[in-house]
């Protein structure tokens, strides 16, 4: 329908015109040189244009519409929705990492991916270097001391300093012309001051900031409903993270014993971190190692299709993203682009930190652990995904995703592996059990805190006792809660949803009752290949999405 195309491409571009870091990162290169607006006015002016849009998606009756382009444009409603939902938050008066966050992936990206020719890679950076005053001068303009919490502000104070050394130090080293990367060395060192005095900013609002991280009941059950089209509201989303959690409780007290005759799967767990690589060097081989195996089960096993020509690179995480982010992340290959490497980010420690934290870091990489991690965000999970994701025609679809598909699914990943016995050793799977709990814990915790009902501190205790987390990683853990309402409670509800996709998919296909782990292994990868290859649908949009395949 041609007012639906037209609509989505309107979307689109004022979605890379407004984000040109964005788009660089889907692989749109003629973006390359600009970094965002990120001033006042430009934040009123993406709300007032996410209005419109949706009011003229709204006004698109599903009459008439094929059954796909039925989900893109229910997609992007949701998409504006969810916008809209938060914009009265005004996130962007109370997280430094508003700002700093473009200006460091805007130069990382365009190295990591390599898109262009050195030269032209050198000349982009160069450009946005020269943009980075601007970009600090829309923060101190915007923060808010009234609105930001001071724990947010001392999460993007880190933030700030990574970038400025990333700027400073590092940006210019992933060049290889001497001349060129000279080049990118002056900039950095032209820009580095305006990180600088960012940080300085950021030191003197700290002791002034007073707000909230409290996203709060409705907004937070609005998104649920609205953006993630999911059944549940805020409440009933923590009832069934507690659930979950003494669930899995039970599950692990038993499988701990049978394994080591003792039921405390805490200490069992702990006992197991202990045995973990001694330095980070060694943590990196040991995922590296375990990537590999796999990547080979799945060749083996045909769990999945695995498209020709892709890998996934096993490799340090980024120095300006350590401060804020502590555990495995991951980044696929650009939307727009034929590449389909993707890169698997190790949780190195922050510069500065002392051998006692990247000891107690280590420790939440144990030997034990790493297999499950390895699954979650390589293969099966992110990287492969994010591959078959590639293969969809539709634009919206591969631009537009939601962390409770792609951190669900990462989490299907690492069941369906336990299903068709993947990991080795029983320790192997009372981690991957644990990783689970984990995610649990985390939607206790993200509502409760977005509610208003817990308090930081009640939060680390609690992801230390409960999910068994060294205390350097839970603060770094609900950090990031405060700072990403929402998003901390998609891992196990997407799952739990995919989970049930599944079971009406193979119900359909005359596989009733059967336990999946006795379904013929075609008719799984059927279902994986269907759903991976969807999108990053909202669950709701998923179902639909997957069950057509089989009319």
């Amino acid at each position: 329908m041609p007012d639906l195309s037209v609509a989505l491409a309107d979307l689109l571009a004022a979605d890379f015109a407004a984000s040109p870091v964005t788009a660089s990162q889907v692989g749109r290169t003629e973006f390359d040189e600009q970094l965002d607006d990120l001033s006042a006015d430009a934040f009123a002016a993406r709300d007032a244009s996410a209005a419109a849009l949706l009011a003229r998606l709204d006004a698109i009756a599903e009459d008439g519409l094929a059954p796909d382009e039925a989900i893109d444009r229910d997609l992007a409603r949701s998409v504006l929705r969810g916008r809209l939902i938060v914009a009265p938050f005004e996130q962007w008066r109370r997280d430094p990492v508003t700002y700093s966050g473009p200006i460091t992936s805007g130069l990382f990206i365009l190295f990591l991916h390599r898109l262009r020719p050195e030269a032209d890679l050198v000349d982009a950076a160069a450009a946005r270097l020269e943009q980075v005053g601007r970009v600090v001068d829309a923060g101190i303009a915007n923060l808010d001391p009234a609105l930001a919490h001071p724990l947010i502000v001392e999460r993007g104070l880190g933030a700030a300093r990574g970038g400025a050394r990333y700027v400073r130090d590092l940006v210019w080293r992933d060049v290889e012309d001497p001349a060129a990367r000279e080049r990118l060395r002056t900039a950095g060192e032209q820009a580095a001051p305006h990180l600088d005095r960012y940080v300085a900013h950021l030191e003197a609002l700290l002791p002034r900031a007073h707000g909230s991280w409290q996203l709060g009941e409705d907004a937070y059950s609005r998104v649920l409903r609205e953006r993630e089209v999911l059944p549940y509201d805020a409440r009933s989303l923590r009832d069934r993270g507690q659930a979950e959690l003494e669930r899995l409780d039970a599950e692990m007290a038993t499988l701990a014993r049978d394994a080591t005759g003792n039921a405390d799967y805490v200490e069992v767990l702990r006992e197991d971190d202990a045995n973990h690589p001694p330095t980070e060097r060694a943590m990196l081989e040991a995922y590296t190692a375990w990537t590999a195996k796999a990547h080979d089960f799945l060749a083996g096993t045909g769990l999945v299709t695995l498209p020709d020509g892709e890998d996934c690179a096993v490799v340090p995480s980024p120095v300006f993203q350590r401060p804020v982010l502590g555990v495995a992340s991951y980044i696929g290959p650009p939307a727009f682009s034929d590449r389909q490497r993707g890169h698997f980010f190790v949780p190195f420690a922050p510069d500065g930190a002392s051998e006692e934290e990247v000891q107690a870091r280590l420790s939440n990489n144990s030997y034990g652990g790493i297999p499950t991690t390895a699954v979650h965000e390589a293969y099966p999970g992110h990287h492969w995904h994010m591959v078959m994701r590639k293969r969809n025609p539709s634009t919206v679809r591969r631009v537009y995703s939601t962390p409770y598909f792609n951190e669900g699914w990462a989490l299907y990943a690492e069941r369906v592996m336990r299903e068709r016995s993947f990991f080795e050793d029983p320790l192997h799977v009372l981690q991957h059990l644990n990783a689970t709990l984990f995610r649990a814990a985390r939607i206790v915790v993200d509502t409760s805190l977005h509610l208003g009902e817990m308090s930081h501190d009640e939060a680390v205790a609690f992801m230390v006792e409960r999910a068994a987390l060294p205390e350097p990683v839970a603060k770094a853990e609900v950090g990031r809660y405060c700072a990403w309402p929402t998003q901390a409670s998609s891992y196990l509800t997407g799952c739990v949803e995919i989970l049930a996709i599944r079971e009406r998919y193979l119900a359909a296909r005359g596989f009733a009752g059967v336990s999946p782990a006795e379904v013929p292994v075609g008719e799984i990868r059927g279902f994986h290949d269907a759903l991976a290859s969807s999108g990053s649908l909202p669950l709701g949009l998923a179902d639909r999405a997957v069950m057509a395949t089989l009319r």
